[in-house]
């Protein structure tokens, strides 16, 4: 084996060792470098490298960690075609700085304004600035709330919850909760007031959630806590996927 060949290997395994695998892109360095650079600026771009390769794999962790249905980013839609929200004020929701304030954002339209996309683009936004995210619909989390609680996991599943930085709560809207659904998702929203951020998308006016829970002094509660300290976002308009499919159809 060639000398070359030997320190390569060898600078692999002490780069597995101490768990710094960018290490073994060395060579992209000095490639990069000018002949006048020193070591020190050799040891810089490499650390550098190597910061950056440990904060793209905890992105990705993240994004993988929210469950997010599918991806999306506000690249993707068109902000201009929202009457009542400026994209400004979605510029300014996405700097995150809702989260690191604790407030909370309520996106009240109708179906196929894109809700959905618009709260999974800041959950993305969120994951890329280092903050742990959790997606879920209102469906999905209440039942795996009634799941926790029948198998004796409630505490820790709450525990889990109230450490995320920003919950998501997806279609609030198409299903009636039953007292003890009611009862836990109060609980998981009451219990972040203050301390930890929601997004909540719905198509129903807050007067219309009485048609979603049995408890309508609940219901009261539950809307005081989501819209205090909270953007409060009016998206209703003509639905995309319409637009879509007509100029498809044209």
């Amino acid at each position: 084996m060639s000398k070359i060949n030997v320190n390569a290997e060898t600078i692999a395994l002490y780069a597995k060792q101490l768990k710094v695998p960018s290490f073994n892109r060395y060579d992209d360095v000095i490639r990069q470098l000018d002949n006048n650079k020193s070591y020190e600026n050799f040891l810089i771009e490499l650390l550098k490298m190597e910061s950056l390769s440990r904060m793209e794999s905890s992105q990705k962790r993240k994004i993988n960690a929210a469950k997010f249905p599918y991806i999306k980013t506000f690249d993707e839609l068109n902000l201009n075609r929202y009457e009542y929200v400026s994209e400004a004020c979605f510029h300014e929701l996405a700097t995150c700085d809702f989260v690191r304030k604790r407030q909370n954002i309520v996106m009240i339209g109708n179906t196929g304004r894109g809700k959905t996309h618009c709260s999974i683009a800041l959950g993305i936004k969120a994951c890329m600035q280092g903050l742990n995210v959790k997606f879920y619909t209102a469906a999905n989390l209440s039942n795996e709330l009634i799941e926790a609680m029948e198998y004796k996991r409630l505490l820790k599943f709450e525990k889990q919850l109230a450490k995320t930085d920003l919950l998501i709560i997806d279609e609030m809207s198409y299903l009636t909760f039953n007292r003890h659904q009611s009862e836990l998702l109060f609980k998981v929203v009451a219990d972040r007031a203050e301390k930890r951020s929601v997004i909540v998308s719905t198509n129903l006016k807050f007067s219309e959630w009485t048609t979603l829970f049995e408890n309508e002094t609940m219901v009261a509660a539950l809307v005081d806590r989501l819209t205090f300290r909270s953007h409060v976002l009016n998206m209703n308009g003509t639905s995309y996927r319409s637009e879509n499919s007509e100029q498809d159809l044209g």
